[in-house]
């Protein structure tokens, strides 16, 4: 007895039934979401500043590349993108350094590790208001605790957050206190992850614990390093919200990034096409800086 002939399936439905995968509907949710929030407004975006868009009434019409074209010519900008390059350099490797060494003094295996976990990972917790409230009060010229340990010593105050010279470098104590858990949380999980047969080869060989630190510690947590490397630098190269509470970008704006540069022109100056030229040159110098960073940090990897 003969099988009934096979019917060949539609090539339209097919496709259809192929592109509506279940796998791709597993994603559908996601990639709304996606496109609503982030393709949507990147392209929203990118359109404003090709106009004058204001928060005033009168109807944006297309300028073209003028934003653009204004924004390369605004010493402001390149002022406020300096400061920022300039917290940048002087945050970046305290915080990769010292979350280094919290990371070793906890792994070591200090008395109540626990209390030490804590203590140098709540911080991180802490929203940024909070943060801005309790560094204010430290750096209060006449009762914070700073002045009154420097009036202790027989030093006169300083003025953290008022003084051009020292502002900057105060923003970045209070953010090396506020952010430094999160990588100490990522190197000692890296540290724990080291093999211990490879101390156990090196304590055989007769190395010390220095050499140890050396030859085996530091090797094994080089991919760990550029990944936090390259995530504080995208951090710092966005920073904003404790630099607006602490000094609102002063004193005489030499603390003021270029991201409250964008704040000030769009919702103080009502520009938004022109604050979103802005935007869009800041995020190209920080995908160049990222991409950069992680190339040479990989050639110095391998």
């Amino acid at each position: 007895m003969t099988s009934p002939p096979r019917v060949a399936p539609r090539s339209g439905t097919g496709s259809v039934r192929r592109f509506f995968s279940p796998g791709l509907l597993f994603a559908l949710p996601f990639l709304v979401l996606f496109g609503a929030f982030m393709i949507w407004p990147l392209g929203q975006g990118l359109w404003m500043s090709l106009t004058d868009t204001s928060l005033s009434a009168h109807a944006p019409s297309f300028i073209g590349l003028d934003n653009f074209t204004e924004a390369f010519q605004d010493a402001e900008m390149w002022r406020a993108l300096g400061h920022t390059l300039f917290f940048t350099a002087i945050s970046t490797i305290p915080l990769v350094v010292v979350a280094l060494g919290m990371a070793l003094l906890v792994h070591t295996g200090l008395p109540g590790q626990w209390v030490w976990r804590l203590a140098f990972f709540a911080p991180y917790l802490l929203p940024v208001g909070v943060i801005g409230l309790l560094w204010l009060w430290l750096y209060e010229p006449d009762l914070g605790l700073y002045n009154q340990l420097l009036d202790s010593i027989g030093l006169g105050a300083v003025g953290w957050l008022t003084e051009e010279s020292v502002a900057m470098w105060a923003i970045a104590l209070a953010t090396l206190w506020w952010t430094v858990g999160f990588n100490f949380l990522l190197y000692l999980a890296a540290l724990q992850s080291i093999p211990d047969h490879l101390y156990e080869a090196a304590a055989i060989d007769g190395a010390g614990g220095w050499r140890r630190l050396w030859s085996v510690t530091l090797p094994q947590l080089r991919r760990i390093t550029v990944v936090i490397s390259v995530l504080q630098v995208l951090a710092s190269l966005k920073v904003f919200d404790q630099v607006y509470l602490l000094t609102k970008g002063g004193p005489n704006g030499s603390t003021r990034p270029v991201v409250e540069y964008i704040y000030d022109v769009g919702f103080t100056g009502y520009r938004l096409g022109y604050a979103s030229a802005i935007s869009y040159i800041f995020f190209a110098l920080v995908v160049l800086a990222s991409a950069v960073q992680f190339v040479a940090l990989r050639r110095r990897e391998k």
